[in-house]
């Protein structure tokens, strides 16, 4: 168990230096929407064809997309490729009560967003934390297409998920809980929000066994092979009607960056 636990800290430390190298080269200008509590979310559009959103992980920023092929390869497929920095993340604010992050915020912001954008119907590919999101605009929002979830499996359907505790009370300064001090060293080094990041893992969503078992969209689960975070990927999929699992190469840090993944992003949408 501790050593899935370090794995998981590990991966998050390298999913936050990978959000922080992408937003520090890019240099782009994008936009704000004003969301349903006047929390300001940045976000990018480009393309002009059927909508994608692309919705990271923990600590992340939407530039982190543009690190991997994905983003380009939608680009180049002809879609309109839409890009956040999720409430208390990057370039959008950061809230510190609980009432900013409780109640499916995160999954509203999209949703709200995509209705300024008068957006009819979309796709979103979520990675880590961002399919967690992906799975509540599968419960939400009825004009979503198609969800792909990469790097989750079943765990966070548990609302009391230890590594979502875990990380919780380590935010909060509880120095009790050791396997975390690597995080927690690199969270402070690079003067992260903590509150923010603290009040995301507090109210972070689960989604139910029989929420899951309503959707009738279609579904991929996307798993690398060297990664073993977040549950199983296969009882997942037999929580979701008519989804399927597909495996690309790398652990949870480097799958969602390969061009195996890119691959299987766009067959699926095409599909």
């Amino acid at each position: 168990m501790k050593s899935i636990a370090r794995l998981t800290i590990l991966s998050i430390l390298l999913l936050i230096a990978t959000g922080l190298r992408a937003q520090s080269q890019t240099g782009v200008t994008g936009n704000y929407f004003t969301s349903f509590d006047s929390t300001k979310i940045y976000y990018e559009v480009k393309g002009t064809g059927y909508p994608v959103i692309l919705i990271h992980g923990f600590s992340g920023t939407g530039q982190g997309w543009k690190n991997g092929p994905l983003y380009n390869d939608l680009l180049n497929a002809g879609y309109k490729v839409i890009i956040i920095d999720q409430r208390g993340n990057g370039r959008s604010d950061k809230p510190h009560t609980d009432a900013a992050y409780a109640n499916d915020a995160e999954a509203k912001d999209i949703i709200g967003l995509m209705t300024s954008l008068n957006i009819k119907q979309y796709d979103a590919v979520g990675y880590s934390r961002g399919s967690i999101i992906t799975s509540r605009l599968l419960v939400l929002d009825k004009r979503l297409h198609k969800a792909i979830m990469g790097g989750m499996g079943d765990a966070y359907i548990n609302p009391e998920w230890p590594t979502r505790v875990h990380a919780y009370r380590a935010l909060m300064g509880d120095t009790t809980l050791h396997d975390v001090d690597d995080m927690m060293k690199y969270i402070h080094s690079q003067h992260f929000d903590n509150t923010a990041l603290a009040l995301q893992q507090k109210y972070q969503p689960s989604t139910s066994i029989q929420e899951l078992a309503a959707v009738h969209i279609p579904v991929l689960i996307i798993r690398g092979t060297e990664d073993k975070t977040s549950g199983s990927e296969t009882a997942l999929r037999d929580l979701i009607p008519g989804s399927a699992v597909a495996y690309v190469p790398g652990d949870h840090n480097r799958a969602s960056h390969t061009p195996e993944f890119s691959v299987a992003v766009l067959k699926f949408l095409k599909d």
